[in-house]
């Protein structure tokens, strides 16, 4: 464990900012809080949509993971770009460096990546650019993740209706269900049993967001699990083509023909609001009629956050 405040590195393995502002704003409030920052994206050495080339953002991940004055790795942003490195990405060294890594969105191909190769955890977090950077951060999201760093446990509260009573255990993985489903079938799709599955998106209408669980059901992925949990499923439209069919109606047809039970109300997504959750962690999920709690243990901390 980390006894004195943690070194932070910001690496841009997906998508870029043209808002230096917003990348200064979050170094600063890091540095505010005592952390030493090394900054490895250079807006100057963008390429295309992302935060430099395959070959410049495989270096800031690997030049971070090497770094022994750096503890703590968070991404810049997510976007798109992490797919295309997988093959290339030296995950040996990056759990080796014990840097407890951190992002979401995008940075689920990294997460998923790093598990089924090395088992190493992770956290889904907040970002740079819209977390730390934001004009108005929102201190709920942070604070959460500064607990979570702290550890030894982590436990998140949530106000939510309408779930079923469930009592259940097991390793707590997923994230952005789109890039969960982008690995399904390669090396990169972690093998885990008895595990809390939590997923986020964006973007995605109902209907997608069935099809890609249903998808993880006929490979055989649900099955082996204990429960799946959604969070925010945001900016998505509706149209009279629907014709009924929204976001509810479809969590519970899932419910009917899962294998499991199926929660929803976790904050997590991409809104602003966020809780943080250790990828990997082992995590017991019990349901009552006015919420849930999560409470997670056995994940990398820092004995100060």
């Amino acid at each position: 464990m980390i006894t004195s405040k943690p070194g932070i590195g910001i690496v841009a393995p997906s998508g870029y900012t043209l808002d230096d502002a917003a990348v200064q704003r979050g170094i600063k409030l890091l540095e505010a809080r005592g952390h030493v920052v090394h900054n490895y994206f250079d807006t100057a050495k963008v390429f295309q949509r992302f935060g430099g080339t395959d070959e410049a953002r495989l270096a800031q991940l690997q030049a971070a993971a090497c770094d022994p004055d750096i503890d703590v790795v968070i991404a810049l942003r997510g976007q798109y770009g992490l797919t295309r490195l997988l093959p290339r990405i030296d995950f040996d060294t990056m759990a080796a460096s014990g840097k407890i890594f951190v992002g979401f969105s995008d940075f689920t191909a990294f997460q998923m990546g790093l598990m089924a190769k090395t088992g190493a955890k992770s956290y889904a977090g907040p970002m740079l650019y819209a977390d730390f950077g934001a004009i108005e951060p929102v201190d709920f999201t942070l604070d959460d993740f500064w607990k979570c760093l702290a550890g030894p446990t982590h436990r998140i509260d949530v106000t939510a209706a309408g779930n079923p009573s469930v009592d259940a255990s097991g390793t707590i993985w997923g994230g952005n269900l789109a890039m969960v489903m982008s690995v399904l079938g390669t090396s990169y799709f972690p093998s885990i049993d008895d595990g809390i599955l939590f997923f986020e998106d964006v973007n995605e209408h109902p209907y997608r967001v069935e099809r890609m669980l249903l998808q993880l059901l006929h490979a055989g992925v649900i099955e082996r699990q204990t429960a799946i949990v959604l969070g925010d499923f945001s900016s998505y439209g509706i149209t009279p083509a629907d014709n009924g069919y929204n976001f509810e109606v479809m969590v519970d047809y899932l419910r009917r023909v899962m294998p499991v039970p199926v929660l929803t109300g976790l904050p997590f997504g991409h809104g602003r609001t966020r809780v943080t959750i250790p990828f990997g962690a082992q995590a017991r999920l019990v349901s009552h009629d006015a919420g849930f709690t999560l409470t997670m243990s056995d994940y990398p901390t820092v004995a100060h956050g």
